[in-house]
């Protein structure tokens, strides 16, 4: 795995533990748009060979949104609006237009997305033991697949152009690093 160059602000954490039932709503809005990011790179001709796993992760990531929802549900929270993630729209608006490059940066910034996924699953895997060991055995069970789907992602962009998905990759991790220092009072996983 790539190293991230910033670590998770520390008003992370206790923002997340005081709103978990509005961060549950933004994880399961999570798990339903990495299912349909999924299916969109399916777009791209350099991963039409890819397509049978990019609907393996469309598969996982809507299981995923299911069980959130299940979760939901259990714990008697509705469903509601997102909140868009600063984050997220940070590294989205930097992708390059045009479909060589376009792509490279797209798998990039799902490759990121799920590995800041992966490492956030870490901390409330462990910090919520505790005090919701439900809660915490879930987001446990979910780190191996969002390091898996980090590595599809950079995998599937090195397959195409290695050199350039260095380059990328090293100016995304610049970006994602100034992003997630930007303060945000919302209730999101991201």
């Amino acid at each position: 795995m790539e190293m991230l160059r910033a670590k998770v602000p520390d008003d992370w954490l206790p923002r997340t533990l005081a709103n978990l039932p509005a961060v549950l709503v933004d994880h399961a809005h999570l798990e339903r748009k990495a299912a349909t990011t999924a299916i969109t790179l399916e777009r791209y001709r350099d991963l039409f060979e890819r397509v049978e796993e990019l609907n393996a992760i469309a598969i996982e990531e809507l299981q995923h949104f299911q069980l959130v929802l299940a979760l939901l549900k259990r714990r008697g929270i509705p469903f509601a609006q997102p909140h868009p993630s600063p984050w997220i729209s940070g590294l989205m608006h930097a992708m390059r237009k045009g479909m060589r490059m376009q792509v490279v940066d797209h798998l990039i910034c799902c490759a990121l997305i799920e590995g800041r996924s992966c490492e956030k699953f870490q901390i409330l895997g462990r910090e919520l033991q505790p005090l919701d060991p439900e809660l915490a055995a879930f987001y446990a069970s979910l780190v191996e697949s969002e390091g898996n789907h980090y590595a599809t992602y950079i995998l599937m962009a090195r397959a195409i152009d290695d050199d350039e998905t260095s380059r990328r990759l090293d100016y995304f991790l610049d970006l994602d690093a100034e992003l997630i220092r930007q303060p945000h009072d919302l209730p999101i996983l991201h």
